[in-house]
């Protein structure tokens, strides 16, 4: 505000090495993004100027945001977010980032905050699968499911670890069982739009946060997020693309009859996690909510078409990776080659380039 709004067209600007900026157009508004201070202390902003009205807004910023951030391009992917690649000073598994501009994420939480909003996401490097979100009743077996495919696929797979405000109990580690944390650090971090999807529970908050999912990621695994219908709907209208599946029973009788073969709960838990099973079937039915619908009625075969909504039919022995990664040691600098489709090359600014080019 006050400043006469310059016009832009898509590309860098570098002023006197001491601020540097990226602004990328998408429909009637510019985004401009600018590192300024030292290699120690730098800072990122990020301003919007609205072409139909040469006006300034500074967004509210939600997710974790690039580190290590000196140089970067910033690249148009659609009219919903821009890639952002950092250029020097990170190594390449910290280099990719996405700013969601218009996604239906991002219209959600602006309507929420009243502001403009942005979202940073960190990119992912090589071929990388969608995180698997599983939901069904207590009693279904989506945990056996799991187990099954965690011990088929150790290398493949990987679970998120969930945040809680509770104590932890006798035996549990933190960072293994859950992140414990405190209330009003989790809180603040929802309202930063740091989370997946949270509830509360007995008094206590839990849920998935963004970075959980990005560490296993980072790992080179696809995620596995095992919550019930309430977490499916909010990881549904969140910026994360991921492949949803609802276990149900061959009927509720069946449920029931498994349920009490368990023989280690009361009659009133019982008809508690019946009540609430009956509650998850009737949502489960929202339109768009969930992908595929598996019924486990002999586990075998059920196992057997899970693997198949993960490409898992085939026959492919553990060890071939299903993902490729890169080295994440050197590569100090890139130049974006083009763009192609969903594709960004990008190759490595060295004296001796080998084949190298990475692809998203």
């Amino acid at each position: 505000m006050g400043e006469e709004a310059p016009e832009f067209v898509n590309g860098e600007i570098n002023l006197e090495g001491k601020d540097f900026r990226t602004a990328t157009t998408v429909g009637h508004k510019t985004y401009l993004i600018s590192r300024s201070g030292d290699e120690s202390k730098s800072t990122i902003s990020i301003r919007i100027l609205d072409k139909s009205t040469q006006t300034w807004a500074v967004p509210t910023v939600l997710g974790t945001q690039p580190v290590n951030f000196e140089a970067h391009s910033a690249i148009l992917v659609n009219e919903n977010m821009i890639l952002v690649v950092v250029k020097k000073g990170a190594p390449l598994i910290e280099s990719i980032w996405f700013l969601e501009v218009n996604t239906s994420f991002v219209k959600q939480q602006s309507k929420i905050t009243g502001t403009e909003v942005v979202v940073w996401s960190k990119g992912v490097l090589g071929k990388s699968q969608k995180p698997v979100v599983i939901s069904g009743p207590s009693g279904v077996g989506k945990g056996t499911l799991i187990a099954k495919l965690m011990k088929d696929f150790p290398s493949r797979f990987g679970f998120s670890v969930s945040h809680t405000t509770r104590a932890p109990r006798e035996k549990e580690i933190d960072g293994t069982h859950y992140h414990f944390t405190e209330r009003s650090k989790m809180e603040k971090e929802i309202s930063e739009g740091k989370f997946l999807e949270f509830a509360h529970v007995h008094g206590n908050l839990y849920g998935t946060s963004i970075e959980a999912v990005e560490a296993v990621t980072d790992e080179g695994k696809r995620c596995i997020l095992d919550i019930d219908v309430q977490g499916a709907r909010s990881v549904r209208a969140s910026s994360l693309e991921a492949l949803f599946i609802f276990v149900c029973p061959p009927s509720f009788e069946e449920l029931e009859k498994r349920l009490r073969a368990r023989g280690t709960e009361a009659e009133e838990q019982i008809q508690k996690r019946l009540r609430n099973a009956r509650a998850e079937l009737d949502q489960s039915n929202t339109p768009g909510l969930f992908d595929h619908f598996l019924v486990n009625d002999d586990l075998e075969t059920c196992y057997g078409n899970f693997k198949k909504l993960l490409l898992l039919d085939d026959g492919s022995a553990d060890s071939d990776d299903s993902y490729s990664t890169a080295d994440s040691k050197s590569t100090p600098s890139y130049t974006v080659l083009s763009k192609q489709d969903s594709e960004i090359l990008l190759q490595p600014e060295t004296h001796d380039v080998e084949k190298g080019i990475a692809s998203l």
